[in-house]
Order: structure tokens, then sequence, then C-alpha cells
């Protein structure tokens, strides 16, 4: 295994793995692990004075940072420790009843659909599920899909900006504003894309949305956004109830002072949040744009070997990718690993390989699809090695 160059350098990930999955948990640089240990240093040298005095500016800049970086006024976006906690936070929000239907994608991850199906059991909505295909021809058959479940009883349409499990950008500008014509709101599960593709979180006009710092943008784990437009704030209140429900304070919205304060935690990975947009943007000569285009590039060159090498015809246009991409793999009826259903394939890659890749069962087993993930730390090399190996595994 060659050394990992300068650039690679910049993480903490072990050189002797061929590293392919930053979607899943993305991967922190060491500058930004660097500065978050000065954080909690801070607080713990003085725990009063970070957490009382000094955190409530914090707070502030951090968002108002984040949210020129998102394309969004500061009052409208708070911290939340991960995407599924936004999403969780906007369904149980809502108020519910019996006829109202939340229409969903077969494709949705499944920890928010989860949360859906939760929300609508207790209330008694239905779910309605918009079956997408995969592999897809182009962004109409998704917009079609969503669009055909749509009747006067829905109320929310819950979507992701990029599917987990195939990798696909969706085209959420037309269908927030398709669904937004039938007076449907939209809650945007944009776990991957904060980072992957640039976000215009006001002209998006879409009621929620909800974005992992922590994949793209490579903060610390622990650290997302929440969107919530200005007229259905008053209605959003974060799943824990704290200090912030009865302040005294004028001089913010109830939204920005229920979502300050909501215990006691380490509040250190939404302070690093623009220290990493800052630092990963001095990795690239064209700074953000530069790094989304090189990683979409990547994906594109990576996706073309491993189908050209498995003789798989490639599942969706290239410009449905953004540093992520999916290919379906031949069926398999071997076990899978719980807790998250880890496919034997996966471990084979890596403990006979030495590569970290996702194999992932669906939409249900027998079948099953590979994911690649491309950040700047990656090189085609890897995903040629990848190909030999898979050629070499499913040819036994």
């Amino acid at each position: 295994m060659p050394e990992p160059d300068p650039l690679a350098a910049r993480w903490t990930l072990d050189p002797a793995i061929d590293y392919l999955n930053h979607g899943s948990f993305g991967a922190c640089p060491r500058h930004v692990l660097d500065y978050q240990q000065i954080l909690r240093d801070r607080m713990e040298r003085e725990p009063i004075r970070f957490l009382l005095r000094e955190l409530g500016d914090m707070w502030e800049r951090a968002r108002s940072d984040l949210a020129t970086f998102a394309g969004c006024d500061a009052d409208d976006l708070v911290f939340v420790p991960n995407a599924t906690t936004g999403v969780n936070t906007v369904l149980r929000s809502l108020a519910l009843g019996p006829g109202d239907e939340l229409v969903v994608t077969d494709q949705e991850y499944n920890a928010c659909r989860n949360a859906l199906d939760f929300v609508a059991g207790e209330s008694g909505a239905s779910v309605v599920v918009a079956p997408v295909p995969f592999p897809l021809a182009g962004p109409d058959e998704v917009v079609d899909a969503i669009l055909e479940k749509v009747t006067v009883r829905t109320r929310l349409c819950l979507i992701d900006h990029i599917t987990s499990q195939t990798a696909v950008v969706n085209p959420v500008e037309r269908l927030v504003a398709n669904l937004s014509e039938l007076g449907v709101d939209t809650l945007v599960d944009g776990a991957h894309a904060p980072g992957m593709v640039p976000l215009e979180l006001q002209r998006l006009g879409a009621a929620y949305y909800t974005g992992n710092c922590h994949k793209w943008l490579c903060a610390p784990k622990g650290a997302a956004l929440l969107y919530v437009r200005r007229d259905r704030q008053d209605k959003i209140r974060p799943l824990a109830i704290s200090h912030g429900a009865n302040s005294p304070r004028t001089d913010r919205s109830r939204f920005l002072l229920e979502f300050e304060w909501t215990g006691t935690d380490d509040p250190t990975p939404w302070l690093c949040v623009m220290e990493s947009i800052r630092f990963m943007e001095t990795l690239h000569t064209e700074g953000w744009r530069g790094i989304m285009a090189h990683n979409h590039s990547l994906t594109v060159r990576a996706r073309r070997i491993l189908c050209g090498r498995l003789g798989i015809p490639e599942p969706c246009p290239e410009d449905m990718l953004g540093s992520m991409a999916a290919i379906p793999l031949p069926d398999s009826d071997s076990p899978v690993r719980p807790p998250l259903f880890i496919d034997q394939l996966q471990d084979v890659l890596l403990e006979q390989f030495g590569i970290e890749v996702p194999v992932i069962p669906w939409p249900a087993r027998p079948r099953r699809l590979i994911r690649i993930s491309a950040q700047l730390y990656n090189r085609l090399e890897q995903y040629e090695r990848l190909a030999d190996a898979l050629a070499e595994v499913l040819c036994r």
C-alpha cells in the first residue's frame, strides 16, 4: 500500500486502508480535531465561564457563519446533533391526525422512515410510499413518482436531497416548487448535502431542511443544521424542552431561545463547523466550488471503472451524482451482521483487501448495492483496487 499523499495526510485515517466510505460518518481533518481540543480544554478549564458566559455569543456567531454558507438568514437556522434528530424534531412537532397523509419515497433513509412511521402511528395519519426506480433514467422519474402520490389529504412530503442507499441527487428544487403549488409542505432530509452540493436554503423555499455538517463539511461528529422557514417556526419545538420554553428574553425568537440550550452537552462540534469550512476551502485552489467539482469528477470516473470492470450498466445519469455513487451487485443470500446489517462482502473487502466500502441490502435481500464515496483524500487507484477485488470475489 503506497504512503498517503500530502493531502490525505491532512486526515487521521489509517493509511493501510482504502477508505471509500466517507458518506457514512465523514472524517474530520487533523486541524479541525486540534481546534476542537482547544475548545474543549478551554471549556474544562472554566466550565461556568465557557458554558454560561461565553457560549451564547459563540453559538450566535457559529449559526450566522453557517447560515451564510447555507444561503439563509441566521434567524432561520439552528444546530442539532445530526440530521436524524432534525427530521424527528420536525415530525414530532407537527399536529397530525386521522386522514392526514405523509408522502415519502421507498428510498428514504431507514432511521428517518422509522420516525415517519412512528408519528403516523401515534397520530393516526397515513404514510404513503412513492416507489422510485433504481436504476433510473433521469429526474423526471423521481418527480412523477412523488407527485402521483399527492392528494388533497397530503400534509407533508419527506424527501431526500441525496439518497443514502442509491446515492442519487434528487431534483429538490423542482419537487419543493411543485409541492408548494399543491399546498404541501416539504421536509428535506439533506443529510449528505452540505459540502457535497451548493445550498441556497432561502431560495429553495422548503418549509423544513436538515443536513449534517459531520459528513461532507468534515466537521466533528455531532454537528448538523436545521432550517425552518420563518412562517413555520412557531410550531417547531426541540425534542428536549428546556430553559428556553419560559425565557423572559425578547431579543430573539422563541424558536432560537428553545434550541440554544436543550441541556448540558458538548457544544464544540457546532463551534467547529466554520473552522472546518474555512480549513477545507484552503485545500483546493477554487475553494468549495473546486472541492465539489473534484469530488464529483472523481466519483464519475470511479463509477465508470467499476461498472466497466463488472459489466454493469451505469444506473443513473452522471448529473444526478454528487460525491457518491451506488452500483447494483449480483444478488446474495449470505448472512448479514447486525446491528446495521453489514453484508458479508463488506467484511471480506476490508479483511482480505484493506478496503472499507459499504455493501447495502437494497431494496431488500437478496438484492444489494455497493456505494462509493469520493473525498479529497481519495485517489483513482483506490477504486481500481476495489474493482479488482470485486472481480475476484464475485467470480469465486
